[in-house]
C-alpha cells in the first residue's frame, strides 16, 4: 500500500507517494497562499492529494494513511496545533479538520521532526539506534530520534535545537531569547554576516557576485566566495563554522546519539559545510577520548525528507 506524505510550508505545500520500501515517488506542490483561514488550508492539501491522486490514477482506497508536518508544535492528543507562528495558529484544531476530510488515518508531526524521521528511516541514518538532526534552513530546526521513536517531550515541543543559547546576551532570536544558536548559525544569520562584513570590505568579491546589490547576497555565493579565496567570506565562514560547531558540541555532549545529521538548505554546501565543522566540533566533544564517537553526517534525502518523513509517521504509532 502506498501511503501520502505532506510537507507543509510557509510557501509552498507538497504532497508525494511513498511506498513500502520508503521511496519517493510522484509527486506535487502548489503555493500556499498565506494568509489563509485554517479550514481553507485544510481543505487545499485535501485537494492537492486529491490532485496527485488522479494524476496517477489512483484513489483514497489505494492509500495507507497521510501524514503531514506542519511548521508548529503539535498536540496530538488533541489534534491541534498549539502555535505556528508563520500561519497565525494558537491552539487551531487544524489535524481535526485534516481527520474529517480524509477517508484514511492522518498523522501530523512538527515539520522537522518529520524531516529527520525521514532521515532515520530512509537517509543518512537508516540502520542506526539514535540520530539527531539539525537543519540549517531560514531558522535552525532539530529532531531528536532515540531507540527508534521521535523525542517529543511532555508537551510535544521537545527537539527545538535552534534555542539553545551559545552567546549569553547575544544577537536577538525570533522566539524572543538572545544569543540562540539560530541567530548565529541559520541560513539568515549567515547572509547577514556576510552583509555586515561587506559594507567594510569594498574590495569583497561577494559585491560582483550580488551585483552590487545587498539584498541579493546568498548562502550559495558566500561559499563560492569563499573557495576562491575572498578573504571577507572566508572570515564570515569561520566564524559562522565556529557558532555552528558549538551548537552542535552541545547536542552531542548532551545525547551522545550515533549519527548528528546535517539538513537544510545549506547542506547543499557539502564537504564545504561538513568538514570544517567536524574540524571544529572535534576538540569540544566530552567524550572525544571515547572508542565510539557521534559520525557527524550530511542529510541525503533533501527535500524529499519532510515528505518521506510524514509519510512514515504511522510506523512509530
Amino acid at each position: 500500500m502506498l501511503r501520502i506524505g505532506i510537507d507543509l510550508g510557509g510557501t509552498k505545500i507538497a504532497a508525494g507517494l511513498v511506498d513500502e520500501n520508503r521511496v519517493l515517488g510522484p509527486a506535487v506542490q502548489e503555493p500556499t497562499g498565506l494568509p489563509k483561514p485554517a479550514k481553507e488550508l485544510a481543505e487545499a492539501i485535501y485537494r492537492l492529494t486529491e490532485r496527485l491522486l488522479k494524476e496517477q490514477g489512483l484513489t483514497f482506497q489505494d492509500v495507507e494513511s497521510v501524514g503531514i508536518g506542519i511548521p508548529g508544535t503539535v498536540n496530538k492528543e488533541t489534534d491541534c496545533i498549539e502555535y505556528a507562528n508563520n500561519f497565525g495558529f494558537e491552539n487551531v484544531p487544524f489535524l481535526k479538520m485534516l481527520k474529517d476530510l480524509f477517508p484514511c488515518p492522518v498523522y501530523g508531526e512538527n515539520d522537522a521532526k518529520a524531516a529527520a524521521w525521514g532521515e532515520y528511516l530512509a537517509g543518512a541514518g537508516r540502520c542506526s539506534r539514535s540520530m539527531t538532526a539539525v537543519t540549517l534552513g531560514t531558522g535552525v530546526g532539530g529532531g531528536i530520534i532515540l531507540n527508534g521513536r521521535i523525542l517529543e517531550g511532555d508537551n510535544g515541543a521537545a527537539g527545538e535545537l535552534g534555542h539553545m543559547v551559545i552567546h549569553q546576551n547575544g544577537h536577538p532570536c525570533t522566539c524572543g531569547r538572545k544569543g540562540c544558536l539560530e541567530a548565529y548559525a541559520s541560513a539568515a544569520a549567515l547572509v547577514s554576516r556576510a552583509r555586515e562584513a561587506m559594507e567594510r570590505s569594498d574590495e569583497s568579491m561577494l559585491w560582483s557576485l550580488c551585483k552590487g546589490d545587498l539584498s541579493g547576497v546568498n548562502g550559495r555565493m558566500i561559499f563560492e566566495a569563499s573557495e576562491k579565496g575572498d578573504s571577507t567570506a572566508c572570515e564570515v565562514l569561520d566564524g559562522f563554522m565556529e557558532d555552528l560547531s558549538e551548537g552542535i558540541a552541545n547536542i552531542i555532549n548532551i545525547l551522545q546519539p550515533e549519527i548528528l545529521c546535517i539538513g537544510g538548505g545549506l547542506s547543499g554546501a557539502g564537504e564545504a559545510l561538513l568538514a570544517p565543522v567536524k574540524e571544529k566540533t572535534a576538540p569540544k566533544i566530552y567524550s572525544r577520548a571515547s572508542q565510539k564517537n557521534t559520525r557527524i553526517l550530511l542529510a541525503e534525502l533533501g527535500n524529499g525528507a519532510g515528505i518521506i518523513g510524514a509519510a512514515c509517521l504511522n510506523e512509530q504509532r
